[in-house]
């Protein structure tokens, strides 16, 4: 048996697909943000990065960097063992206090990455729970769906942010039976917003548990950077507060908050908690030194809020397809997965702009798109230079010109954009 074929047919399908991802290779530069070195193959270039999940650019702050390059000095660079062997440092300690305080929690948990807090935490309660049934809004992230499946609790998707369609089936399970919500705060494709409110006035109503992510929103909403919860005042009414030390924080790392026997019981049940190497401590430092700048610092918040307006303004103004987001995510529809390759691609080579392409899997076919995340330190002469850039890559590639409306054609249940063309265009 040829065992190397199996796993070429699988690449080949990708390709096939246009489904087959290239990694950038790229070097960020500390004080140049968002500016970067992109190699290839012989080649090395300072190009733009218009991707990136460090939305406050906090990966770069000389208050979060030195805190890193002084724990690491102190502590060496790794964590030495599993949290139960060794690896709980006193940094790592402080950083989840920090945690349960940003959300109005009693305790909070730290993991290695967003991803395994969330299959970890979710998987853990619902197996915790007798006959517990999930009932999980149908864009969660993966992450969310694999901790869903490892869980081996029943399960109900409820459409998008549809709260009609989650109350009959949390009117099906009935109060007794034990029952847990996940939803995510801000959607990162789309950029929209669940309605946490009505979620949370359901969960009381049918007597169920609730777990939010909040991975894109940490940070980057309310006065203290608590996310949607604490922005709309809602936090104490959400049992699990999820969320990453990856993005709006700048470093690496999940996380949960809750009340402390949840925290307990997940610390104490959870394979991905218990079997995993503990976060370093130097990361850890750097996080802390993070989240408290940005408990007291508004400017970060306020500049990049102003920067996506202005980008939202001035692509849309040049008539280009930026869908519909209530948030810093910009999503510009393209519709088709070559074309999305070929438009980065064109991008990176011709104009030195790195965005990359957001194709299916990730989300529903004939919905390919690029997602641009404009930071603080995204200027206006670079907005303009993106705008130019776009333009010219719409224009020699063919892709059309347009507004993005909301036509009801469904893709696995789902409403989703499509593009409607200028007349002409």
């Amino acid at each position: 048996m040829n065992y190397q074929r199996f796993f070429e047919d699988a690449i080949d399908q990708l390709h096939a697909e246009r489904r087959y991802r290239v990694f950038a290779d790229l070097e960020r530069m500390v004080g140049k943000f968002p500016r970067a070195l992109w190699r290839n193959g012989q080649e090395t270039r300072e190009i733009t990065v218009w991707c990136s999940n460090d939305y406050l650019g906090m990966g770069q702050h000389p208050v979060v960097v030195n805190a890193f390059q002084s724990a690491a000095g102190r502590m060496g660079s790794g964590a030495g063992g599993t949290r139960n062997i060794s690896g709980t440092s006193s940094p790592l300690v402080e950083l989840e206090k920090e945690l349960a305080d940003l959300h109005g929690k009693e305790a909070g948990l730290v993991f290695t990455s967003g991803f395994i807090s969330n299959e970890a935490s979710i998987s853990t309660i619902a197996r915790l729970l007798p006959n517990c049934l999930i009932l999980s809004d149908e864009l969660n992230h993966a992450s969310m769906i694999e901790g869903v499946r490892r869980s081996g609790a029943d399960k109900r998707i409820f459409r998008h942010n549809d709260v009609e369609h989650l109350e009959s089936l949390l009117q099906q399970a009935g109060r007794e039976r034990a029952k847990l919500i996940i939803f995510e705060s801000v959607y990162s494709m789309d950029g929209d917003i669940a309605p946490i409110a009505q979620i949370a006035d359901l969960a009381e109503k049918y007597n169920a548990m609730t777990y939010i992510d909040e991975v894109h929103a940490v940070g980057m909403y309310g006065k203290r950077g608590g996310g949607i919860t604490e922005r709309e005042g809602l936090a104490h009414r959400i049992d699990v507060i999820e969320g990453t030390l990856a993005k709006a924080f700048g470093t690496l790392g999940g996380y949960i908050t809750g009340t402390s026997a949840v925290i307990d019981a997940v610390r104490s049940y959870a394979p991905g908690f218990i079997f995993t190497t503990a976060l370093p401590p130097a990361l850890a430092a750097a996080a802390t030194a993070s989240i408290r700048h940005l408990k007291s610092s508004q400017e970060e918040r306020d500049r990049q809020q102003l920067q996506v307006a202005r980008s939202k303004q001035i692509l849309t103004e040049a008539d280009l397809p930026v869908m519909a987001s209530q948030t810093h995510i910009v999503p510009l529809l393209v519709g088709d997965p070559e074309l999305c390759k070929m438009a980065t691609d064109r991008l990176l080579g011709v104009h030195g702009i790195y965005i990359q392409p957001i194709n299916y899997p990730t989300v529903p076919r004939g919905t390919e798109r690029l997602r641009i995340t404009p930071t603080p330190f995204h200027s206006d002469r670079l907005i303009l230079e993106l705008r130019d850039a776009l333009v010219e890559t719409w224009t020699t590639l063919g892709i059309s010109f347009g507004t993005v409306e909301n036509l009801q054609i469904s893709t696995s249940e789902r409403i989703v954009p499509l593009l409607v063309p200028k007349s002409g265009g």
